[in-house]
């Protein structure tokens, strides 16, 4: 059986009808959409009393895991409340105190309701690939010199150029023409929109990612938009589903797609460039709420054990537990280990469910041979930020309640909203195997058109797949969101 490299996980186990094992205790079965034990490392029907149970973990465990992922958050209110609020809208508002420029708020989630996968889509792409031809047989599009930033209201000497560049793309009509050195209000609309259709803050300021993008050459425009019809084809195969999810890496969203029509859109959080989130065709199997997360071999050896010969007590305050062998095997004391010898070879970590656990409160099943997933994540916050590049290859979803409400809703007892978040108030483990699998995709859409207008949209691509050297422009996290987020075990 193939363990998951980035993540820790079982690839594939299980048979129909049974709740899968990835995350779960091997050798104990359970019905499907059962509550497991409140501790099952100890095998079936045995629970080590002299820890807390599941309900009491995790109730103490989200003070914890809100000051890891909002800082000054309140705890006001139920623990979930706090937990799926966090990072569900846009940027938080800076305040007086701080001192920072307002963000803006996050407007990156597609708008149409058309899928990629269809021929709509490429109907729409093709359309740009014309456009896009007849501005490179015209010469193409003039270059923006220079690199200081151009604000509104700023007396340029490159504002002229920059009106033909906006123009020429379409951000900004031909009556927008002028020799006017000034940057009004006209223009900063246009490159507000240019950078809502390249994924880029939409500062309207022609900062360092925003001249990067725009002197990005039609010629490689166009072939990216040729290149991801080709992809887009390639996904559709000989037919498209009824009802599927397709994550798009690049962009940092999924839809859940039924009948031919979006249904659902999420924010999601994609691999680091060293960790890349893979190409992926798969179904999902079933759905984990309070998941183990059984920490990879990789993580152990460069994360965990080096923490530990500096904070011994580290793994207790993440609720890690330490076993030998095995992920079943038997629990150590931590404190008995000489952690300047130790090595994963002969030690695993496992950690606990709950608001603290680097999968969050849900994992999404979804067997496959890289061995990644979707699921939860304690760090909302991240979800904030336009370039969400931070996992280890696994996929973060944000209001990932509402997606795994959308997958179970024809499951017996899944058909009324709000289901997930009870089960999540109730802080009982339950493992739900679907009779109806969804397949899942994760796709790599660098380019495309949006069919209500016609639109040509980019994305940076991320990790230099569309092998053109200028459409990484843009791929840099923008400094103006705030620090990077700190480097976590989370998958």
């Amino acid at each position: 059986m193939a363990r998951c490299p980035a993540c820790g996980e079982l690839a594939s186990q299980g048979t129909a009808g049974r709740v899968p094992a990835d995350n779960r205790e091997e050798g104990t079965k359970r019905p499907m959409s059962a509550a497991r034990n409140d501790d099952d490392s100890h095998g079936p029907g045995r629970r080590d009393t002299s820890r807390p149970s599941r309900r009491q973990l995790l109730l103490g465990a989200s003070g914890a895991a809100l000051a890891v992922s909002s800082g000054a958050a309140s705890a006001q209110g139920n623990w979930f409340d706090t937990i799926f609020n966090q990072g569900s809208g846009g940027a938080r508002a800076a305040t007086s105190e701080d001192g920072r420029r307002k963000p803006e708020a996050l407007n990156d989630l597609r708008p149409d309701s058309t899928p990629w996968r269809s021929d709509t889509m490429l109907d729409a792409i093709e359309g740009a690939i014309q456009r896009y031809q007849k501005i490179a047989d015209a010469g193409g599009w003039p270059v923006v010199p220079g690199s200081r930033m151009i604000r509104p209201e700023d007396d340029d000497e490159r504002i002229p150029v920059l009106r033909r560049r906006l123009v020429a793309s379409g951000e900004l009509s031909r009556n927008g023409l002028s020799q006017s050195f000034t940057f009004d209000g006209e223009l900063e609309l246009a490159v507000r929109r240019f950078q809502e259709n390249q994924g880029l803050r939409t500062s309207g300021r022609v900062d360092k990612p925003t001249l990067a993008a725009l002197n990005v050459p039609v010629q490689t425009r166009l072939a990216q938009l040729r290149l991801n019809a080709g992809r887009i084809r390639e996904l559709m195969g000989p037919r498209v589903e009824d009802r599927y999810i397709l994550v798009n890496v690049p962009a940092f969203q999924l839809e859940a797609v039924e009948r031919h029509e979006v249904q659902q859109r999420h924010r999601v959080i994609a691999g680091r460039p060293e960790r890349q989130s893979p190409y992926v065709r798969a179904n999902i199997r079933a759905v984990n709420f309070f998941p183990y997360w059984r920490v990879p071999d990789s993580v152990a050896t460069l994360d965990i054990i080096p923490r530990m010969r500096k904070e011994p007590d580290y793994i207790i305050k993440e609720r890690i537990r330490v076993v030998r062998g095995n992920f079943n095997g038997p629990e150590i004391d931590p404190t008995s280990i000489d952690w300047n010898t130790a090595t994963s070879v002969d030690l695993k970590f496992r950690q606990d469910p709950g608001p603290h656990n680097a999968l969050g409160l849900m994992r999404i099943d979804m067997p496959n041979s890289e061995g990644v997933y979707m699921h939860d994540t304690p760090m909302k916050q991240l979800f904030t930020q336009r370039m969400r590049a931070f996992s280890a290859g696994c996929v973060r979803v944000q209001d990932v309640d509402k997606l795994v409400e959308w997958i179970v809703r024809y499951e017996a007892g899944w058909e009324q909203p709000g289901r997930a978040m009870s089960v999540v108030e109730g802080g009982q483990a339950l493992d739900v195997t679907l009779t109806r699998q969804v397949p899942v995709y994760f796709a790599y859409i660098t380019a495309w058109a949006e069919p209500g207008d016609g639109r040509a949209v980019f994305r940076p691509d991320i990790y230099g797949r569309d092998g053109l050297r200028e459409s990484t422009a843009g791929r840099e996290r923008d400094e103006s969101e705030g620090p990077a987020p700190a480097h976590t075990l989370a998958p």
